[in-house]
């Protein structure tokens, strides 16, 4: 099951327009604190994947308003360190309500029974485990904060504060103009816990079969589905396409 990625309708498009407008010489804090209030965004959720950065962004949320839902999604493959550290800095920012967001039994039973279907079909896997899940999840929801930023991959290189995802939902990304010294930085003066794996090699952490360590000189996300022609799991929806491969 995968589905579609409907393009943005034209109502979307021009409040899209109006908020990147609105906002665009803001800083992150301001973008998120605006995008929790503004009508044109709407009800948020934060989704996270208690990766490598993604406690600046959270402790962020957690600044401002620690009620907003903050959705994790676990694929059952991720790292045991991954586990561990989302419950860590869930309790030490005091987020009130995280969602743990997972594949059906039934969908599970159905296409991946055996848990090997990374083997020979990761984009499979990462629908059935990720984008299916986090879908059902976003469903009551406007919109959803991410951590994505413009240095991150070629994917996200033009990336604005607000974004269309599919048809008529908002995708708001606070952290877009942050470079890696901003990340280091805001980490470093809010003395916020690392994901243990970033010691040892991993600069950015998705599941457990499909990662692996990233050598010195490296693109930070070398290490994600080496080998391969694919930059992201397909969560993420450009101009009506899901992405996964490299952009033009």
């Amino acid at each position: 099951m995968d589905f579609g990625a409907p393009g943005a309708t034209p109502e979307l498009e021009a409040r899209i327009a109006r908020l990147n407008d609105r906002y665009r010489h803001h800083g992150a804090t301001s973008v998120l604190e605006a995008a929790l209030k503004d009508h044109d965004v709407g009800d948020l959720a934060m989704v996270s994947s208690f990766g490598a950065e993604s406690v600046a962004l959270l402790h962020l949320v957690s600044v401002i308003d620690n009620t907003v839902p903050v959705l994790f999604i676990d694929t059952q493959m991720l790292f045991t360190e991954t586990l561990e550290y989302q419950q860590e800095v869930a309790e030490r920012l005091n987020l009130k309500d995280v969602r743990i967001v997972r594949a059906s039994e039934m969908d599970l039973g159905k296409q991946d029974p055996d848990g090997t279907l990374h083997q020979f079909d990761t984009d499979a896997c990462c629908n059935l485990r990720k984008t299916v899940p986090l879908e059902r999840a976003l469903s009551g929801f406007d919109g959803w904060i991410t951590g994505r930023k413009r240095f991150q991959s070629s994917t996200r290189a033009a990336l604005e504060f607000f974004e269309a995802d599919g048809a008529d939902r908002i995708k708001v990304n606070p952290l877009a103009h942050w470079h890696p010294e901003d990340v280091v930085a805001y980490m470093d003066e809010n003395r916020l816990p690392r994901h243990p794996l970033v010691a040892r090699g991993y600069p950015s952490i998705g599941c457990a079969p499909c990662t692996s360590p990233v050598k010195p000189g490296e693109d930070p996300r070398a290490g994600r589905w080496r080998g391969q022609n694919k930059e992201e799991c397909g969560i993420h929806i450009v101009d009506g396409k899901i992405v996964r491969g490299p952009q033009a």
